[in-house]
């Protein structure tokens, strides 16, 4: 990416050299070209929002921002990025969306999150840190910027504008106005579940901002619930866990499970170890941020459980997907089992076919499939 300060080069993490998605876009090079034209004074506490894969805070770091993420991937690719950009260890402070925030903020600058939730949640957090004379500067793609996006802004930090568009990307101008009475945060959002989902009918789910389907279960979640195997299975993966809605209605059905709990986005997590905590579950849970099954050890798992996202940022992919299933069939004992729940054009039993050598048709309707695979050997 080229810079007012040069050119960085980036990569998205786990680095694959076959992938054809960017680790910026034109809004963070908009976000940077502004700052350097409009002289902005990248003084006192510099915080940057959302940074997708660090290409704001890399271009950044001779002045020490202080990133917040909700991405373990984002992360990961900072510190990647950073290295290779030579900048001394600890030069950028990285703090994730569930650590507390600096307590004064000079420069904020924001990355929009594809979920306005998250955007909501970050805002709120950051406000008492933001002063009158405080430079507060949003960017995002002309798609992922809103009339409901600049609406935030203005209700919790005060007046805001936008810049005209250039090449598909457009900045947000906000004005802190400490006067201002914020509203109270409503996340993390708890509601009870509904009848007829398995073991977990009618018990709590807890949902930080930001999370997949935050304010109702979705009709995917649903529908594998209804269709989940039964006890039995010992050590248990919630890949992808989400809320953790579907790792606690294993551990309510089978107290003897071992249940792990893994996501890559730190606000997942958060919901999934309150869900089960909510519930009261009996037996044993792990919970862990991080890039799939990597760091399990082979062999070691029973029962994998899988919604995998098909979506990177505004990006349609399957690269997520594959990975998982691959990291699946490598902790996976012989024997083991891979259910997975997807939309019917997804083709999903193709790649397990692939992979496994098989594909078991669980559970179908009009819209989803849940499939089985098995490791042989």
């Amino acid at each position: 990416m080229t810079t007012p300060w040069g050119e960085v080069e980036l990569t998205r993490f786990p680095e694959d050299p076959r992938d054809p998605l960017r680790a910026w876009d034109a809004s963070d090079a908009y976000l940077l070209r502004h700052l350097d034209e409009e002289k902005v004074p990248l003084t006192g506490t510099v915080v940057v929002v959302g940074d997708r894969w660090g290409a704001l805070a890399t271009a950044l770091a001779e002045h020490r921002p202080v990133q917040i993420t909700d991405s373990f991937l984002g992360q990961e690719a900072t510190r990647v990025n950073l290295a290779r950009a030579g900048v001394e260890p600890g030069a950028v402070r990285l703090l994730t969306t569930q650590d507390p925030p600096p307590e004064r903020v000079d420069v904020l600058l924001v990355r929009v999150p594809k979920s306005l939730a998250l955007l909501e949640d970050q805002l709120l957090r950051l406000a008492p840190a933001v002063h009158a004379d405080t430079v507060v500067v949003g960017t995002g793609m002309v798609k992922e910027i809103h009339t409901s996006t600049l609406q935030l802004f203005e209700r919790i930090l005060g007046p805001t504008r936008t810049s005209l568009a250039r090449q598909k990307a457009r900045l947000i101008f906000c004005t802190p106005d400490p006067a201002l009475e914020r509203p109270a945060n409503p996340w993390p959002y708890s509601y009870a579940l509904p009848d007829g989902v398995g073991a977990v009918s009618g018990r709590t789910v807890v949902n930080h901002a930001g999370v997949f389907c935050a304010e109702r279960l979705d009709i995917g979640t649903r529908f594998f619930l209804r269709h989940l195997p039964g006890p039995g299975a010992g050590r248990v993966v919630d890949l992808g866990c989400g809320n953790g809605v579907v790792g606690t209605a294993v551990a309510l059905a089978d107290p003897a499970a071992e249940v792990l709990f893994v996501d890559e986005s730190f606000q997942a997590v958060a919901s999934a170890e309150a869900t089960y905590k909510a519930n009261g579950v009996p037996g044993h849970a792990e919970f862990r941020v991080g890039d799939g099954l990597a760091g399990v050890a082979p062999g070691s798992v029973d029962l994998v459980l899988n919604n995998p996202p098909f979506h990177s940022h505004q990006a349609t992919t399957d690269a997520t997907a594959w990975r998982m299933f691959t990291g699946a069939k490598r902790a996976l004992r012989p024997g083991g089992e891979l259910w997975v729940i997807g939309n019917r054009h997804l083709g999903y039993h193709v790649k397990l076919r692939r992979l496994f050598g098989n594909s078991e048709l669980v559970a179908s309707d009009p819209k989803f499939v849940v499939l089985k695979a098995v490791k042989r050997g």
